[in-house]
């Protein structure tokens, strides 16, 4: 019983604030000052559509040295229904759907600095890849023939371990994250490249656009102009 009356909150709290008015956050970022298993930010999908293929970029900004989740993607259905997962020791871990893989940077990342990242995944191919700072991985299988699909839960700081919750401050992010994008495709390499340095795109994010954000901040966030 309690299980259905936090879905239901969930639920009422996604409907309300998908008529929210969306922010254009150019020049801004999400500040998440300490660790803890509150503080995150729920972002709104501009569709919510199943998804046969993704790509979200983001940049983000810590001195962490443990595990940290950097976009977390959950569905009624699946927690992990695509989770980006920075890891010790140089590595990117994508979850799709139930199945995981870690895809090998090799280089240190920039601690104290701004780092972009960008994750792809194809279904059709069932290919994932990570591109750091102008770098990419190598391409590795990930839940071919599968899709996302139900409600979207997207929140940026924590881990979903259970759908909108169940937070794990030891996975916490604490740092800055700011130009956030997802596309429901895969964005070819040039356009990756032209976010990697910090070059307009042809077209912002379909189904996260941070020049038209629609999130709410939870617990210890601050939405300030961006530094370094």
């Amino acid at each position: 019983m309690a299980a259905s009356v936090s879905m239901m909150v969930f639920i009422v709290t996604h409907f309300i604030t998908s008529f929210a008015e969306k922010q254009d956050l150019s020049g801004q970022m999400f500040t998440f000052p300490v660790e803890s298993d509150t503080a995150h930010v729920i972002l709104v999908p501009n569709q919510s559509k199943s998804l046969t293929a993704v790509t979200v970029c983001l940049r983000f900004f810590s001195d962490l040295t443990r595990a940290q989740s950097l976009f977390s993607f959950a569905t009624p259905t699946n927690e992990n229904a695509f989770l980006l997962f920075k890891g010790v020791n140089n590595v990117y871990e994508v979850d799709q759907g139930g199945e995981n893989v870690v895809l090998f940077w090799g280089l240190e990342d920039k601690r104290n600095e701004w780092n972009s990242v960008c994750v792809t995944w194809n279904s059709q191919t069932g290919i994932a890849q990570v591109w750091v700072n102008g770098k990419g991985s190598t391409r590795k299988g990930l839940r071919r023939g599968g899709d996302i699909s139900g409600m979207p839960s997207i929140i940026l700081g924590q881990d979903q371990d259970s759908y909108g919750g169940k937070f794990d401050k030891g996975q916490s992010f604490v740092g800055m994250i700011t130009d956030v994008h997802m596309w429901d495709s895969v964005l070819p390499y040039p356009e990756i490249a032209l976010y990697m340095n910090r070059i307009q795109q042809k077209t912002d994010g379909h189904v996260i656009n941070w020049r038209s954000l629609d999130f709410t901040t939870k617990g210890y966030v601050i939405v300030e102009e961006q530094v370094n």
